[in-house]
């Protein structure tokens, strides 16, 4: 099944596009959901989620503006950095018991896989020092760029020219 027989289902709201949907996507969507979410329920919760906001709000997508899966990737990580600020999962992490953070430096070494599931890891170590902490920070641990212009001690603009060009870069690498 072709990428436009697909949207063409899903804009018809056929069931069975749903389940093939999810299947052609769902193992990079969750690779970049444990980047940002390390607790697998709770990555997994924001899984299907994106799905369903995918299924109900495909009449945004706009095939003029990119490609779907780059839509749906915001649609993920934008799913995600909602769950990250939300009151009740930021009040549930606030106690967290001791076991779990010797689960989560046990995960510490598969993070490297979890990013590769999408292919980005060798396209990202190819653009200058600066992209690479820019898009690590904006993407893969889901701050704002005012966040990243907090962190990295820049001017909230300078943020925004760099994230900008270094997406361009990223694009650049992606057409050869």
């Amino acid at each position: 099944m072709t990428q436009e027989q697909l949207l063409a289902m899903i804009v018809q709201k056929e069931e069975r596009a749903y389940t093939h949907m999810y299947n052609m996507y769902s193992k990079s969507l969750f690779a970049v959901i444990s980047n940002m979410i390390k607790d697998k329920e709770e990555a997994e919760d924001v899984l299907q989620e994106s799905f369903v906001k995918i299924w109900k709000n495909i009449d945004s997508y706009t095939e003029s503006k990119g490609r779907f899966y780059t839509w749906i990737l915001n649609v993920t990580r934008n799913t995600a950095i909602d769950k990250l600020r939300s009151k009740g999962f930021n009040n549930s992490k606030k106690n967290l018991p001791s076991d779990n953070f010797v689960h989560l430096l046990e995960d510490s070494s598969r993070m490297t896989y979890r990013i590769d599931a999408i292919g980005l890891r060798d396209f990202v170590k190819k653009l200058k020092p600066k992209c690479i902490e820019i898009i690590n920070l904006l993407f893969f641990k889901g701050y704002t760029q005012q966040e990243a212009s907090d962190e990295l001690g820049i001017p909230l603009g300078t943020v925004k020219t760099q994230n900008r060009n270094c997406i361009n870069d990223l694009r650049n690498f992606l057409q050869v």
